[in-house]
C-alpha cells in the first residue's frame, strides 16, 4: 500500500486546536473531515474507536508533538455524523462506522460498474461484488457487508436492483 499523503495542515500546530473564530473553525472542520475520510479510505477502514483514535497517527502528529483533544475529536466526528459519513455504534459514542462515501454514492459507483460490464439483468452474490476477481481494483472491492447492503438498498429503492438473501439482481 502506498504511503498516506498528509495535507499541509497536519504539519501546522494550530490545526490541532479547535479555533474560536467561526469562519476559521468552519474551514478547519472541513479540513479535518476531509482528512478523516481520506485516511479511512486509504486504510480501507470502516470502523473507528475513539479511545484508540486518540493515539493514532490520524489525530496525533508526533513529529510536531501535537494531538487533537478528545473533545475536539468528538467535534470532528459530530460534523461527520451531520454530513452522513459516520454512525455511532453505541450510546457512549466510543465506536462508530465510517463511510467515506455515503451509501447512495456507493450505490451509484456499483451500478456504474454493473452497467459498464454489461451485467444488467444478472444476479451477483455479495461475495462476487466485494471479493470476486472481477472487482479487484474497484473501489468497492473489500467493502464490508453492512455497507454493501446499505448501498444496494439505495439501488433497490430506485428500482435498479432487488436484494436477495446473499446476492442482488441488477436491472
Amino acid at each position: 500500500m502506498a504511503a498516506f499523503e498528509w495535507p499541509w495542515q497536519y504539519k501546522f500546530p494550530p490545526f490541532f486546536t479547535i479555533q474560536p473564530n467561526l469562519e476559521t473553525r468552519k474551514k478547519q472542520l472541513e479540513a479535518w473531515c476531509s482528512l478523516v475520510l481520506s485516511y479511512q479510505r486509504h486504510s480501507k477502514s470502516y470502523n473507528l474507536d475513539v479511545t484508540e483514535a486518540q493515539n493514532s497517527e490520524l489525530f496525533h502528529n508526533k513529529a510536531i508533538s501535537r494531538k487533537l483533544s478528545v473533545d475536539a475529536i468528538y467535534t470532528v466526528l459530530d460534523e461527520l455524523r451531520k454530513r452522513g459519513h459516520i454512525e455511532w455504534q453505541d450510546k457512549m459514542k466510543k465506536q462508530c462506522l465510517v463511510m467515506w462515501r455515503t451509501p447512495e454514492e456507493w450505490g451509484k459507483l456499483i451500478y456504474n460498474w454493473v452497467s459498464a460490464n454489461g451485467m444488467n439483468n444478472t444476479v451477483c452474490t455479495f461475495y462476487e461484488l466485494t471479493d470476486g476477481e472481477n472487482t479487484v481494483g474497484e473501489e468497492f472491492h473489500g467493502m464490508e457487508k453492512w455497507l454493501l447492503v446499505r448501498a444496494l438498498k439505495t439501488l433497490e429503492q430506485s428500482g435498479k436492483a432487488a436484494i436477495m438473501e446473499e446476492g442482488v439482481k441488477f436491472f
